[in-house]
């Protein structure tokens, strides 16, 4: 599967980015905490080149709070601050500053030293669509400043917002790249909202999304479905198995169709808005024992 597109307002928000470079102290990459490599734009390193980073993890509280103490450290390890942040209860969003300040510590030392008062950090939010940029800015500027929405795509254009916590943030739209080559990114990415739904088969996505549900987190599924058994985790799942469960649910929703067959389409919306909603539990869909080298965190910068 390879997902290929580059609309032109994602063109010129890199563009716009680019521009402002020279203006910003530190760029804010807030990434899925479900998804935290797969929601990386692997363009972004390239785009930002040097400038210092903080890490932010948003919709922590949809995601498995153990698995986001692993990448936090993930991060750590490789000379990475990330913070985990719930962008609409406003969960660690006082932090950001606080970090952002020590991640600048030399520069901002340096300004004093020179007997100079610092100004307002100012910062790049950036991240892809339905990531959360507008809601955290939202919250940080105390104040509806940025346009919100539960689809890819809402912000159009750019703005600078001033915020109570000492920072001056630049909203900018979501950018994904021309196309997605591994498969698997782009099936994270689908189960999660990132990407419009219409651009994979939905019964795909619910495929996938119940085959690793099965793997990694059964019992949440069997509870919230009612399943009475569920295949052994310790064998390879057959497609039959995970069909079955699919219409199972189905059946238990009332996805039903003219001879009462299931729907498959009705019933693979059910399960990912579940998922989405964290009616499943908190989920995290992928670790960081099991990333390849395509996905490896940004180097440190220094």
């Amino acid at each position: 599967m390879t997902i290929q597109w580059f609309p032109g307002h994602m063109t010129r928000a890199r563009r716009q980015i680019q521009d402002k470079l020279k203006l910003i102290d530190i760029a804010i990459e807030l990434l899925d905490a479900r998804i935290p490599l797969s929601s990386r734009n692997p363009m972004i390193d390239d785009i930002l080149m040097q400038k210092p980073r903080l890490v932010v993890l948003n919709k922590s509280d949809l995601a498995d709070p153990a698995m986001t103490k692993e990448w936090v450290q993930y991060f750590a390890d490789r000379g990475i601050a990330a913070l985990p942040i719930d962008a609409t209860t406003g969960y660690q969003i006082k932090e950001i500053p606080e970090r952002a300040k020590v991640v600048l510590k030399d520069k901002i030392d340096a300004q004093i030293r020179k007997g100079m008062n610092p100004r307002p950090i100012r910062a790049l939010i950036v991240g892809i669509p339905n990531v959360g940029k507008s809601t955290l800015i939202n919250k940080m500027a105390n104040r509806h400043v940025a346009a919100t929405g539960d689809k890819p795509g809402v912000t159009k254009g750019q703005q600078w917002i001033k915020t109570g916590g000492g920072m001056e943030l630049l909203d900018t739209p979501g950018i994904l790249w021309p196309k997605f080559e591994d498969q698997q990114v782009g099936y994270k990415m689908a189960m999660i909202g990132s990407i419009k739904d219409q651009l994979l088969d939905l019964a795909d996505i619910a495929f996938h999304t119940i085959r690793y549900l099965l793997k990694e987190y059964p019992g949440d599924l069997q509870d919230r479905y009612e399943i009475e058994k569920i295949p052994d985790v310790s064998k390879p799942f057959e497609t039959d198995d995970i069909v079955d469960i699919m219409e199972h649910i189905g059946r238990k929703r009332g996805c039903l169709q003219s001879g009462g067959t299931v729907n498959l389409e009705k019933a693979s919306l059910v399960i990912l808005r579940d998922l989405r909603s964290g009616k499943l539990g908190r989920i995290t869909l992928e670790r960081p024992a099991i990333q390849s080298k395509k996905q490896e965190a940004p180097d440190p910068v220094r």
